[in-house]
C-alpha cells in the first residue's frame, strides 16, 4: 500500500492528533488499483482508534493504516498541520458557517442528510439534550489530559477470531493461531501495554463460552489434549498478569473478581484435567503435606484459574525481595555470616525461600512484564536456595542412609513435582538464564532448508554478583537448575492428563538441554550435579532407594548418559543403570507378560493410582537400554551389566524382543564381522522372551520364534544344539517341530554354517530326539512333522510311526490321520497308508446331505488305495465306508470307480491279481450297492419333506442318477419301479411334482 504525498491532514492540540489521508493499493495482475480513505487518532504517542475504507477487520491494523502511519513517521514535513476544526469554525462569520455546512452536506448528502436534519431539529428545540450542554464535541481535538489512554484494540474482532478458532476445534492450525494470540498477549505485557490484560480477558470470555465445555461435562469425557494445553496456557498467563509487580490495587481486585466469577462456573475446566484429584495450594504446598492423603471429595475444587486467584494474594513489598531484584550487589554484612541466617547463604549471597513453583511464577512475571534483569537476579537467588537445600538434604540422608537401605523403602517429600507442574518452574528458570546468554547472530532468524529454526547459539555470561568472583556463568546455572528439576524424586500424579503432562514437559526440557554445546565448564557442572543426584537419597529420583510410586527417570537418564559418555563413561553407566528401574512394576507385577497397563490395574490394589502412561514409560525404559547396548558394543563387561539390568528391570516381552532385535542389528553390520559378545546378548534376550511368552498368547509369537532361530544360527552350531536340547522351556511342541527343527535341518542353515559331517549328524540327531519328544507330547499337531524329520533314520522313523498308531485311536482327528496316511503312501508305504486310512474312516461320519464335505476326496482316495492293494483290502474298507458315509452321491461314485477296474491292478509288486472285474452281486461290492440304494431312498424322502417348486427340476435329475445305481442290481428295474410307485402314493398331494415324475419315469 502506498500513501500519496500531501494526502495527510493532521489536527493537533496538546500532543493529541487526528491524522487522515488517502492510501492507494497498486494494481496487480488480477486486481485494479484501489484507493482507500484512512483516519487515525493518536493520544500521547499511542494509536487509539483507526478507520479505513477497506473494511478489512483484524485485531490490530490493516496495511493501509500502517502505510499512513509510516508515511507520517518518515515524512512529517509532507503532512499539513492544521488547527483543530473548532478553532477554524470559531474564525468564521455567520455566512461562512452557513456556506460551510451546506457544502459539507451536499458533498456527503446520502450519508449525512438524515443526521443533519435530526441535529437541526434538536438545536431549534429549546429543551433538547443538545442545548443543555455548553460547547460541542471536536473529534480533531483529542482527549483531555486525565483521560485513560491505551493502544487501539478491536475488541469485537478479538472475540470473533477466538470464537472462530475455537469452533474449528484444533483443526486447520487453529491451535497454532490461538497460541500466537497468547504470544501476542505476552508481547503486550512485555511492552507494558495495558491492553495485554484486556485482550486476555476477551480471549478468556470466549473460552468460557465454548459450547463444548458443557457437552464434555455432561458426557463426562475429557477434552482433547490440544484443548487442555490451550487452557493451561490461559491459566499460566493469568498468573503472569496478576503478578505484574507494578499493577494498581484496583486493577488487581477487578481481575480477582473476574477470575472468581469464571472459576465458580460449573463448566470451568479443572486444574488436573479431570473432576476430582487436585494439587496442593500455590502458596502453602509445603504445609499441606500432612493431609495430602485426605479424600479428594473434601479437598477444595481447583480450576485452571485457582493459581491466578491465589497469586492475587502475593505482593512485592517484601524488603528483602525488593533488594534482591533491584541490585546485583546485594550481599549480607560480613558479621552476619557466622550465624544461621535464612536470608543469605554462607557466601553472603541472598536466598529467596518461597515455595519453588511460586517463586518461579514471580520470575516468569518479571520476564513477561519486561524486567529481564530483575528476573535474572531473582533466579540466581532461587538457585542459591536450591543448592543450599540440596546440601542439607544430603546431610540429612547421610544420617538416615543405613536405616533407609535396610528398609529398602522411602517416603517422598516432594508432593508437587516441578516437571509437568502447571507453572512450569524448571522451564521458566532455564529460559530466563539461557536468554541472558543467547548470541543474537545476524542471521539467527533464518530458517534452515528443512524449515526448522536453527538451534540457538549460547555464550558464557558471568553471573553478576557482589561476592568474590564465583567464576560461574548463567549458562552453567541453566544446566544445573534443569538437572536439579529433572532429577527431583516426585510422586506420579493422578489422572491421565497430569501424567501425560509430566512426559511432555520432560521431553521439552530434554530437547532444550540437547541444544547446549557442552564445553569444559558445562561438563564440570554436569558431572558435579550427576554425582549429587546419585548420592542424593530420597530427594533424588536417581538416589539409591526410591518410592515405588515415584516417576521413573528413563528419559532424563538417556540424556545424561549420552551427554556424559564422551567425558566420564563410568559415571554415565552408573547413572543409566541406576535409572533402569521401574519400581511400580517390580513389587506387584504379575508373572508373564505385562505388555499392557490394564494387566496392572487388576493386580495393583485400588489404593495405588492407575499409571495411564505406563506403556510410554516402558518404551522410554527400553530406549535407555537400547542406547546403553549400542554404546557398550565390543565391551564384554559393560554388555554383561546392561544385559543383567534389562533382565531384572524390563517386564514387557515385546520390549525385550525389540531390544534383542536392536542388539542383533548392531552386532551384525553388513560391512564387517559380527560382534560375538553383542550377538550373545541378543540371543539371551531372545531366549528370555521365549520363556516369558511360552504360556501366554502373543500374536507376534511366530515372528519371535523364527527370529530366535535366525539369531542362534548367527551365533553358531552350539547355540542351535542348545535350543534344540532345551526346546520344552522355550517352545510349544508345534513350534519346536514345524518352525525350529525344520529351519535348523534346512539346506540353507547347513550352507550358512558350512558344517562338516559329524556336526551335521549331531544336529540331525538332536532334531530327531526333539521330534519324537514333541510327537509324544502332542501327536495331533506334531506327528507329521516328526515323521518328516525322522525320514533318514530307520529306528527314529519306526518310533514316530508307532507313536502315530498309538495316538490314532484316541487323540487324533480323521483329517490328521488322512494327511499322515497320504504322506505314507507318498513315501512308498502303501500298507501303512491303508492302515492309517482305515483308522481315519472310523472317526468319520458323513450325513446324507453333506455332498460337498472336505473329507470326500480323502474317502475316495482311501477306497482307490484299498482297491489298488487288492480284493482283501477292499473287502476290509467297504464295511467302514458303509458305516461312516450316508451320502448317496458319494457312495455311488465309489461304487462306479470300483466296478470299472479290477482290484489290485496297481497294487503291491509280486502279489497275484486275478485281473477280473468284480460283480456287484457278490461280496464285498454287494454290501456297498445295497447301502447306496438305501441311501438314495432315505435321501429322497428327506428331500421331499421340505421341497419347493423351484427345486423340482433338480430333484428329477437326482432320481435319474438313483435309477443308474438301482439298475446295477439284478432286479434293479423292478426295485426302482416299486420305489416310484411308493413315491406317487405317499406324495400324491404334490400334484405338479408327481406329474413330472410320471413324465420321466412312467
Amino acid at each position: 500500500a502506498v500513501c500519496r504525498g500531501g494526502a495527510g491532514h493532521q489536527f493537533c492540540r496538546a500532543g493529541r492528533f487526528h491524522l487522515s489521508g488517502t492510501v492507494t493499493e497498486p494494481a496487480t495482475a488480477t486486481e485494479p488499483e484501489m484507493t482507500y480513505k484512512v483516519a487515525i487518532s493518536f493520544d500521547r504517542c499511542k494509536i487509539t482508534s483507526v478507520t479505513c475504507g477497506c473494511g478489512n477487520k483484524d485485531i490490530f491494523y490493516c496495511a493501509h493504516v500502517v502505510a499512513l502511519s509510516l508515511y507520517r513517521i518518515r515524512k512529517p514535513e509532507q503532512v499539513k498541520l492544521r488547527l483543530p476544526i473548532s478553532e477554524t469554525l470559531f474564525q468564521m462569520n455567520r455566512d461562512q458557517l452557513q456556506k460551510f455546512v451546506q457544502y459539507l452536506i451536499t458533498e456527503h448528502h446520502t450519508e449525512v442528510l438524515p443526521t443533519a436534519q435530526k441535529l437541526a431539529d434538536d438545536i431549534l428545540s429549546s429543551n433538547s439534550e443538545i442545548n443543555q450542554t455548553h460547547g460541542a464535541p471536536d473529534p480533531t481535538a483529542g482527549a483531555s489530559i486525565d483521560d485513560e489512554n491505551c493502544w487501539h484494540l478491536d475488541e469485537e474482532q478479538v472475540r470473533e477470531q477466538v470464537k472462530l478458532f475455537l469452533s474449528q476445534g484444533g483443526y486447520y492450525g487453529s491451535g497454532k493461531q490461538l497460541n500466537s494470540m497468547f504470544a501476542k498477549v505476552r508481547e503486550m505485557l512485555r511492552m507494558r501495554d495495558s491492553n495485554g490484560a484486556r485482550m486476555l480477558t476477551l480471549i478468556t470470555e470466549q473460552f468460557m463460552a465454548d459450547p463444548r465445555l458443557s457437552l464434555w461435562r455432561q458426557q463426562g469425557t475429557g477434552m482433547t489434549d490440544k484443548c487442555r494445553q490451550l487452557w493451561d496456557e490461559l491459566g499460566a498467563l493469568w498468573v503472569c498478569v496478576v503478578l505484574n509487580p507494578h499493577c494498581k490495587l484496583e486493577e488487581k481486585s477487578c481481575w480477582l473478581r473476574q477470575l472468581r466469577k469464571w472459576g465458580d462456573m460449573d463448566v470451568c475446566p479443572l486444574e488436573d484435567g479431570s473432576y476430582g484429584n487436585e494439587l496442593p495450594n500455590i502458596t502453602d504446598a509445603l504445609t499441606q503435606s500432612s493431609n495430602h492423603s485426605q479424600d479428594s471429595l473434601t479437598r477444595p475444587r481447583r480450576t485452571v484459574f485457582t493459581r491466578a486467584i491465589e497469586g492475587c494474594d502475593l505482593h512485592w513489598q517484601d524488603s528483602h525481595l525488593q533488594r534482591i531484584i533491584s541490585s546485583d550487589f546485594y550481599v549480607s554484612p560480613s558479621y552476619q555470616r557466622d550465624g544461621e541466617s535464612l536470608l543469605f547463604n554462607a557466601q553472603g549471597q541472598p536466598l529467596w525461600l518461597e515455595h519453588v513453583p511460586t517463586a518461579c511464577a514471580r520470575v516468569d512475571a518479571l520476564r513477561s512484564h519486561g524486567y529481564p534483569k530483575e528476573a535474572l537476579r531473582l533466579t540466581v537467588a532461587i538457585i542459591n536456595t536450591l543448592r543450599l537445600q540440596q546440601q542439607r538434604q544430603l546431610e540429612i540422608y547421610k544420617h538416615q542412609k543405613k536405616e533407609l537401605l535396610q528398609r529398602g523403602a522411602t517416603t517422598i517429600t516432594n508432593l508437587e513435582g516441578w516437571v509437568g507442574h502447571p507453572l512450569n518452574p524448571v522451564g521458566c528458570l532455564f529460559l530466563t538464564l539461557t536468554e541472558a546468554c543467547r548470541l543474537e547472530e545476524e542471521n539467527c532468524l533464518e530458517i534452515s532448508d528443512a524449515g526448522d529454526a536453527k538451534p540457538p547459539v549460547y555464550q558464557h555470561v558471568p553471573v553478576a554478583t557482589g561476592c568474590q568472583d564465583s567464576g560461574e556463568s548463567y549458562l552453567s546455572l541453566a544446566l544445573e537448575v534443569a538437572l536439579m528439576g529433572m532429577g527431583q524424586q516426585r510422586v506420579m500424579p493422578e489422572g491421565l492428563y497430569a501424567q501425560d503432562k509430566v512426559c511432555r514437559n520432560e521431553e521439552q526440557i530434554s530437547a532444550r538441554l540437547q541444544e547446549l554445546e557442552l564445553d569444559a565448564v558445562l561438563v564440570q557442572a554436569l558431572r558435579k550435579q550427576c554425582i549429587l543426584l546419585l548420592e542424593g537419597g530420597p530427594f533424588s529420583g536417581l538416589g539409591e532407594v526410591i518410592h515405588r510410586e515415584s516417576v521413573p527417570m528413563h528419559t532424563f537418564a538417556k540424556y545424561l548418559f549420552s551427554a556424559l559418555l564422551p567425558h566420564d563413561a563410568d559415571l554415565a553407566y552408573k547413572l543409566a543403570l541406576r535409572a533402569m528401574r521401574l519400581p511400580v512394576l517390580e513389587t506387584t507385577a504379575p508373572s508373564g507378560d505385562v505388555t499392557h497397563p490394564h494387566h496392572l490395574v487388576s493386580v495393583v490394589p485400588s489404593r495405588y493410582p492407575r499409571w495411564f502412561t505406563l506403556g510410554h514409560l516402558e518404551s522410554q525404559q527400553c530406549e535407555l537400554a537400547s542406547t546403553m547396548l549400542t554404546a557398550a558394543k565390543g565391551d564384554m563387561l559393560r554388555l554383561r551389566t546392561v544385559l543383567e539390568a534389562i533382565q531384572k528391570n524390563i517386564h514387557s516381552s515385546s520390549l525385550i524382543f525389540k531390544l534383542a532385535q536392536d542388539a542383533f542389528k548392531i552386532a551384525t553390520p553388513a560391512d564387517s564381522n559380527p560382534d560375538t559378545t553383542l550377538l550373545n546378548v541378543a540371543l539371551e534376550l531372545g531366549l528370555q522372551v521365549m520363556r516369558m511368552t511360552l504360556s501366554t498368547l502373543n500374536w507376534r509369537r511366530r515372528e519371535m520364534v523364527r527370529w530366535l532361530v535366525t539369531c542362534a544360527t548367527e551365533v553358531g552350531v552350539r547355540a542351535l544344539l542348545s535350543i534344540l536340547q532345551n526346546w520344552y522351556t522355550l517352545f510349544t511342541p508345534t513350534e519346536a517341530t514345524s518352525i525350529v527343527a525344520a529351519t535348523v535341518m534346512s539346506h540353507n542353515t547347513i550352507l550358512r554354517l558350512s558344517l562338516d559331517y559329524p556336526q551335521r549328524e549331531e544336529l540331525a540327531g538332536c532334531a530327531r530326539t526333539l521330534a519324537l519328544q514333541c510327537a509324544m507330547k502332542d501327536p495331533q499337531n506334531c506327528a507329521l512333522s516328526a515323521l518328516t524329520l525322522c525320514e533318514k533314520d530307520h529306528i527314529a522313523f519306526e518310533t514316530a510311526y508307532q507313536i502315530v498308531i498309538d495316538a490314532a485311536a484316541t487323540g487324533m482327528t480323521y483329517a490328521q490321520l488322512f494327511t499322515i496316511a497320504r504322506y505314507m503312501e507318498h513315501r512308498g508305504y502303501p500298507l501303512r497308508a491303508f492302515k492309517l486310512a482305515s483308522l481315519a474312516m472310523t472317526h468319520l461320519n458323513l450325513a446324507y446331505n453333506q455332498d460337498t464335505h472336505p473329507a470326500i476326496n480323502d474317502v475316495l482316495w482311501a477306497c482307490a488305495l484299498s482297491h489298488s492293494l487288492g480284493k482283501n483290502e477292499l473287502a476290509a474298507i467297504i464295511p467302514l465306508v458303509v458305516k461312516s458315509v450316508h451320502c448317496a452321491t458319494v457312495l455311488s461314485d465309489i461304487l462306479r470307480r470300483c466296478t470299472m477296474t479290477a482290484p489290485g491292478l496297481a497294487g503291491i509288486p509280486g502279489r497275484r491279481n486275478s485281473g477280473k472285474l468284480m460283480s456287484t452281486d457278490k461280496a464285498p461290492l454287494r454290501q456297498l450297492l445295497d447301502a447306496t440304494i438305501s441311501a438314495y431312498i432315505n435321501t429322497t424322502h428327506s428331500r421331499l419333506t421340505h421341497i419347493s417348486p423351484r427345486h423340482y427340476g433338480e430333484f428329477i435329475e437326482f432320481l435319474s442318477k438313483a435309477r443308474e445305481t438301482f439298475l446295477l442290481a439284478q432286479d434293479g428295474h423292478l426295485q426302482f419301479a416299486q420305489f416310484i410307485d411308493n413315491l406317487k402314493q405317499i406324495y400324491k398331494g404334490k400334484k405338479k411334482l408327481m406329474m413330472l415324475v410320471r413324465e420321466r419315469f412312467g
